[in-house]
């Protein structure tokens, strides 16, 4: 399964979860699961979040797939200008 890491700014949202274990192939299913566990997570999912899988940091992610040994983190995606 691989590891989630949820950055301190998403705790709140996934009450004060920060580490878990899903057993995921994709981003867009990693999105569905983490809803479904934690509904208050879902609106900051998609648009609010940055995803690094095994260290690479993926903009355009959904489908970006996820090993089963993968560890990804969902961190606070910056705007800049």
């Amino acid at each position: 399964m691989a590891r989630i890491v949820l950055a301190s700014n998403l705790n709140p949202f996934a009450g004060g979860t920060t580490e878990l274990t899903l057993e995921v192939d994709d981003v867009y299913r990693l999105f569905q699961a983490l809803a479904a566990r934690f509904p208050a997570l879902e609106p900051h999912l998609e648009h609010e979040v940055a995803v690094a899988i095994d260290g690479e940091i993926y903009q355009d992610v959904l489908f970006q797939p996820i090993g089963p040994d993968s560890e990804v983190i969902l961190i606070q995606k910056i705007a800049g200008g």
